[in-house]
């Protein structure tokens, strides 16, 4: 009879928390278990009248919930003490934290936080889409524009794009793709704007991040969202014709990326503009690492305002404000540039010491005074989200289009390099990693484009992908050799590895993006309930507080049970009764993502339960929470990808293998989170019931990853899938186009070159340089003239595809640079 009150309890709590059902219920069961518990054992039926006693204690638990379900009772013996209590126990969230999470928006980010997935909403966000004039765009000016691009000359010779270059880019309206063409710009999507940005990259860097920049954190967006109608008249139409370049300044010298710390400073006073006396700010600033200022006409400038006569009204302190000055305005300093990795594209400083502006130069005039936190972070949660993963997917792109055909090229040791196991491995990351990355950084996109402004996801990607465009820049040189650390005009891999730790210290160091912001603001605004109970304790209106925080704190409590029945429930079947949009190959994988998911939500909620405020400052848990997190996001992108592209059967092993390779990660995560929680009681609870079986994922196999390092070694729609979005020339005197022209010809000599090297091993001739062996091998009769042609192409191309550079060494003394004076 007690194992049977004990399963009967244990039934009961596991269907009540999954179902997250309201405390009447609980209670009503809590009753119905006490009263089967004091039932005579005899089989009568009837209570026993000398345990009157016991059965009170037995129904205690069901009467407290009942009468907790009652809302007066509940708030004043439950909800009241911990709603006093809880602001020492949630993070503080500071003014430009606030502003930063009001400014993005929740989707796919928040189902992953609550552990279990709702598919729908996966698969409702729209596919690659672009219409026919973005298809034509990128099939004619962007096309046309790569061909213009010398990537040696832009970084050596000139240090900055060639003239012809920079015209194309203002003429044909790069510079404002996200203007509207009610403005004179193109009116591009977020996901059309970010495949032109990477196909320009995957020339040039530098010239990616020129295009880039305008159309990400720039004046024009600023102004099209809140610009008045006298400034979008002045400007959207020059700035979309490449009439003005625009820079934008917020990182300052010593604030760097703590905009609450910024010692840019405006005045509200009167002052004279245009020989008239008229109201407006008094600036003082220094900013540096800013993005075309070199060549910029208009300066957007970021800066806290001061308002001590309280002129426009809005206090002292205003805030965080924007504004949009003439590059030549008296008092702007400008002009001089920085030399981030020796990159070409144009970044530099800007200073101004009591500069006077008028009112009219804020950007949305003094009604958006003090919001300039919120305005960027609204622009640059959409402009992160398409601007830098473009960037990082790109040269992971680029760099397996070019490694694949190298390491099929390449002879050592009589065999193509990309079939030694030691290089396939390389090989094979780079394979997966331009897979998910590509199907991250279209999800991504997408969401912009349905209006969302993804400012966790953007975060995460903007770190995950950058690191893995590190990693694949490493695998790259590692695979070349020698021929990767020669530079000169025929290196295609030098200015994107130059270009590596640009991308992953801007908007945001990635250090900083994976520690301190990504789980942190997105389990605060992601979370189901969280955000909620924070608003609530934070409302001014103590009754309404206090009513808000009783439905979010009760559902709250609901969520925690729910996540430890459905943890452990998952982790003792393996996912097995896991949800699954469809019933395919693919279900097995969607079931462990959601699995995954369950147990992400329950470690987010009870770190940041237990941890509170010391969240900020437990990096390294916040760290590998962040890891997790993106790795969801990863594993969804990848699925969806597989699904849209029509389940190709050629792809299902790369998607098994980055799916087996996510989940190994993400359970080494959870094992490195578990060992260093700060609650040692709490980390084995987590761990219990997350992994009761133990943790068992282990990444692809060795066999699976040589399985598609060779299919990418040949030609064809597998390796353009992979590498899909890339500048591809055939031309065999372009940097890039030896290649693609070398890999076709190999490839048709394949079978040629087998028969010439096995006759050359059983020594009917030799490879030397003072020898003809092609033409030793018709005299043998190892080949006909026509295989000898096809061979002696090959080896031609071959030998263009292996050479490197070489000087004269006086070509490379440059001209002294001289340190500005102080």
């Amino acid at each position: 009879m007690t194992l049977a009150l004990v399963a009967i309890g244990l039934i009961g709590f596991a269907v009540l928390a999954v179902r997250q059902a309201p405390l009447w219920q609980w209670g009503l069961v809590a009753l119905a278990i006490g009263l089967v518990s004091r039932v005579d054992a005899s089989g009568a039926g009837v209570v026993l009248a000398t345990d009157i006693g016991g059965l009170v204690l037995v129904l205690l638990p069901g009467i407290v919930l009942l009468a907790l379900s009652v809302e007066p009772i509940r708030k004043a013996v439950v909800t009241k003490p911990v709603y006093a209590q809880v602001k020492s126990i949630l993070p503080r969230v500071s003014r430009t934290e606030q502003e930063a999470l009001d400014a993005g928006t929740v989707g796919w980010d928040a189902e992953l936080f609550s552990g279990r997935p709702d598919w729908s909403k996966l698969t409702a966000i729209r596919p690659l889409t672009l219409s026919a004039d973005e298809q034509a765009f990128l099939d004619g000016p962007v096309n046309i524009v790569c061909a213009m691009i010398d990537d040696w000359d832009t970084r050596h010779n000139r240090s900055d794009l060639s003239p012809e270059v920079w015209q194309y880019l203002k003429d044909n309206g790069f510079l404002g793709m996200l203007i509207a063409k009610d403005h004179g710009g193109l009116g591009f999507s977020a996901q059309a704007q970010s495949m032109i940005v990477s196909k320009i990259a995957s020339r040039s860097v530098a010239a990616g991040i020129t295009v880039m920049v305008p159309n990400s954190l720039g004046p024009g967006e600023l102004l099209e969202k809140y610009g008045t109608d006298a400034q979008k008249a002045k400007y959207l139409h020059r700035l979309a014709r490449g009439l003005e370049v625009p820079c934008f300044a917020l990182t300052g010298v010593h604030s760097g990326s703590d905009a609450g710390g910024m010692r840019d400073i405006g005045v509200v006073t009167q002052g004279v503009h245009e020989g008239k006396q008229v109201l407006g700010v008094r600036l003082s600033w220094d900013k540096r690492y800013i993005t075309l200022a070199p060549v910029a006409s208009l300066v957007g400038l970021a800066f806290i305002l001061h308002d001590p006569d309280n002129l426009l009204g809005k206090g002292e302190k205003i805030g965080i404000t924007l504004a949009l000055i003439p590059a030549n305005h008296p008092g702007v300093e400008i002009g001089r540039r920085h030399y981030p990795s020796r990159q070409a594209f144009m970044n530099g400083p800007t200073r101004g010491k009591n500069v006077f502006v008028p009112m009219e130069f804020l950007i949305g005039g003094t009604d958006y005074a003090g919001q300039g936190w919120r305005m960027l972070m609204e622009c640059l949660s959409t402009g992160r989200a398409i601007s830098l993963p473009a960037i990082g997917s790109i040269s992971i792109k680029q760099m397996l289009r070019v490694t694949s055909a190298y390491a099929r090229v390449r002879r050592q040791f009589g065999i193509p390099v990309g079939i030694m196991e030691g290089v396939a491995e390389p090989l094979g990351r780079m394979v997966k990693n331009a897979y998910s990355f590509e199907a991250a950084r279209r999800l991504t996109a997408s969401m912009v484009d349905e209006g969302q402004r993804p400012a966790v996801i953007s975060a995460l990607l903007k770190y995950r992908t950058t690191e893995a465009m590190r990693e694949s820049l490493d695998d790259a040189f590692d695979i070349h050799g020698g021929r990767a650390i020669q530079d000169g005009p025929s290196n295609y891999l030098f200015g994107a590895y130059m270009a590596t730790p640009v991308a992953i210290t801007v908007e945001g160091a990635n250090i900083l993006t994976r520690t301190l912001m990504t789980f942190a603001q997105g389990v605060l605004r992601a979370h189901p309930f969280l955000y909620r109970e924070i608003a609530s304790v934070q409302n001014p209106d103590k009754r309404q507080g206090l009513d808000d925080f009783d439905i979010a704190f009760g559902g709250h409590t609901s969520f925690m049970l729910r996540n430890i029945v459905a943890s452990f429930l998952h982790g003792v079947s393996g996912g097995a009764f896991a949800s699954a949009p469809h019933h395919d190959e693919t279900a097995h994988w969607y079931r462990q993502l959601h699995r995954y998911c369950q147990a992400f939500a329950l470690v987010a909620d009870w770190t940041t339960v237990f941890l509170g405020g010391a969240l900020k400052r437990k990096q390294m848990i916040s760290g590998r929470m962040a890891d997790i997190l993106s790795d969801l996001y990863l594993m969804s992108a990848t699925l969806k990808r597989f699904d849209e592209e029509g389940r190709i059967a050629e792809d299902k092993i790369v998607v098994d293998a980055i799916m087996a390779d996510r989940i190994a990660a993400i359970e080494n995560s959870f094992g490195e989170v578990f060992a260093n929680f700060p609650n040692g009681p709490m980390a084995n609870a987590m761990r219990f019931l997350c992994f009761p079986l133990g943790r068992r994922a282990r990444p692809a196999t060795d066999r699976i990853n040589y399985r598609f390092v060779r299919a990418v070694l040949r030609p064809g729609a597998f390796r353009d899938r992979l590498t899909t979005g890339t500048y591809v020339s055939m031309d065999q005197d372009d940097v890039t186009g030896v290649l693609e022209d070398a890999l076709l010809k190999v490839t048709e000599a394949e079978e040629i070159e087998a028969k010439f090297a096995k006759a050359g091993r059983k020594g009917a001739f030799e490879r030397r340089l003072d020898r003809d062996a092609i033409a030793d091998a018709i005299a043998a009769g190892v080949l006909n003239d026509n295989e000898a042609g096809i061979m002696r192409a090959a080896d031609e191309a071959t030998d263009r595809v292996v050479k490197v550079d070489d000087f004269d060494p006086g070509a490379l003394a440059g001209q002294p640079v001289r340190k500005a004076a102080e």
